[in-house]
């Protein structure tokens, strides 16, 4: 309405301003308005009288039309004025990064210059800063290793652990001090992020880990799944299996279920902390997550191919498993659009139906079969165990990992491995009436 009125307002000041323009152009004429008295301006009265009325009524035709144009811009406004009235349909804007959930991640560690790896990697294939804040937590107290992670300035959020002082151990645990500073760093840190931070989820990678270009891609995909799917309890970057050999490396999209917590570059969200920190072990806080009483039936997400490696040799394991499977762990190097991929066939229900009727429709074979097998027929195949020692015997022929936590082996689903020998899909499994882990194979 006060649109309206400002029109009208505006078109009567123009009327009134060209009629005002119009007396002073005729008053401007040479000789101004004719004087009646001069007997000369007499003889010329007539003529200039009949120029006068000319002009005016060319005045009046242009007064006219503007006065019409003015009619029309008002008869305008009143309909756009009217269909402001009638409320269009809503429009739904393309997802903003605003729209993103924020999702830290929290960098552990201690006395690794070598940290900057890690960093480099993390900072130049994160997608947004606000997205993916960047926390490095800094246990120790070493001073190179402090120097390093202050050299990225305002890049990363550098927090200490305040406690350093020595943690009383039982004495056959003496030599495992590291582990029991690991746990207390961890919990520490963790309370943090949920706790100072209140941050909602995060995902943990240690300080000798370098991740993959589409590291924060493959997080963000699957992220909504572990919000919405109460069997999971996790995502990790890791597959404890996945040798460069033992991999499809052209299949870097495939994704599965694990009962094994992989840990090595893993997202949690604030529930579970809320679930864990009452409880938090004093040492060995991975192999304590593997316990039955900590997973409670729930799986992790893990990948085909690792979207981190570890290049940390050196560490309180003293390079356990290092030198004879971790440095031969697959990085991949082709970015999959995971945002873009229809990831439901992770869900329970349906990952079972499908998972297990490949697994079981597979033909089985014998290890000597596979072992002369070379490699032409790339038909999924499967081996069966029937008991630990069964397990472990097949598991070190193939080079797959074969230690056991709680009964579960390394990147089992349901005690299924899935890996690729000699370019061919196998699948380690138990009998199909397979009836749950046994701990007691640990």
């Amino acid at each position: 309405m006060l649109k309206k009125t400002s029109l009208a307002l505006w078109g009567a000041a123009l009327f009134l301003a060209w009629n005002g323009l119009l007396l002073l152009f005729l008053w401007s004429r040479p000789g101004g308005l004719p004087n009646s008295q001069s007997p000369e301006n007499s003889r010329l009265l007539p003529a200039q009288l009949l120029r006068l009325a000319q002009d005016a009524e060319a005045e009046l035709r242009l007064q006219r039309e503007l006065l019409l144009q003015i009619q029309k811009l008002s008869r305008l406004h009143q309909q756009h004025h009217q269909q402001q009235k009638t409320p269009e349909p809503p429009r739904i804007p393309a997802p903003s990064e605003a729209e993103f959930p924020v999702i830290p991640v929290l960098v552990l560690a201690c006395d690794r210059s070598s940290v900057r790896r890690c960093l480099d990697k993390i900072l130049r294939y994160r997608p947004s800063a606000r997205r993916f804040p960047v926390i490095v937590s800094q246990d120790c107290g070493h001073a190179e290793t402090a120097r390093v992670i202050a050299s990225y300035g305002q890049a990363v959020a550098h927090i200490r652990q305040p406690d350093l002082s020595d943690i009383p151990v039982p004495p056959e645990h003496r030599k495992f001090q590291g582990y029991y500073r690991i746990s207390r760093h961890y919990r520490w840190a963790l309370g943090q992020v949920f706790r100072t931070f209140r941050y909602r989820a995060a995902i943990v990678v240690e300080d000798d880990l370098e991740v993959a270009p589409d590291f924060f891609e493959y997080f963000q995909a699957v992220f909504p799944l572990l919000q919405r799917d109460p069997s999971l309890w996790c995502i990790s970057a890791w597959n404890d299996n996945g040798k460069e050999a033992m991999v499809d490396s052209a299949r870097a999209e495939l994704l599965y279920r694990t009962d094994f917590f992989p840990g090595l570059g893993w997202l949690l969200l604030a529930e579970l902390w809320d679930e864990l920190e009452p409880k938090w072990p004093p040492a060995f806080w991975d192999d304590w997550m593997r316990q039955p009483e900590q997973r409670r039936g729930r799986s992790c997400v893990r990948p085909e191919v690792s979207r981190t490696m570890t290049f940390g040799r050196k560490g309180v394991s003293h390079g356990q498993f290092f030198d004879q499977y971790l440095k031969f762990i697959k990085l991949n190097d082709r970015f999959v659009p995971f945002t873009q991929l229809d990831l439901s066939y992770l869900k329970k229900e349906e990952y079972e139906r499908f998972f297990l009727q490949q697994v079981y429709s597979a033909p089985e074979i014998q290890i000597e079969e596979l072992q002369k097998d070379p490699g032409r027929d790339s038909g999924a195949v499967r081996l069966q165990y029937r008991g630990r020692d069964s397990f472990k015997a097949l598991a070190k022929a193939l080079g797959l990992m074969d230690d056991l936590k709680s009964g579960v082996p390394r990147a089992g689903y349901r005690g299924i491995v899935s890996f690729v020998c000699r370019g061919r899909r196998v699948f380690l499994a138990p009998p199909s009436d397979w009836t749950g882990y046994d701990p007691s194979w640990s």
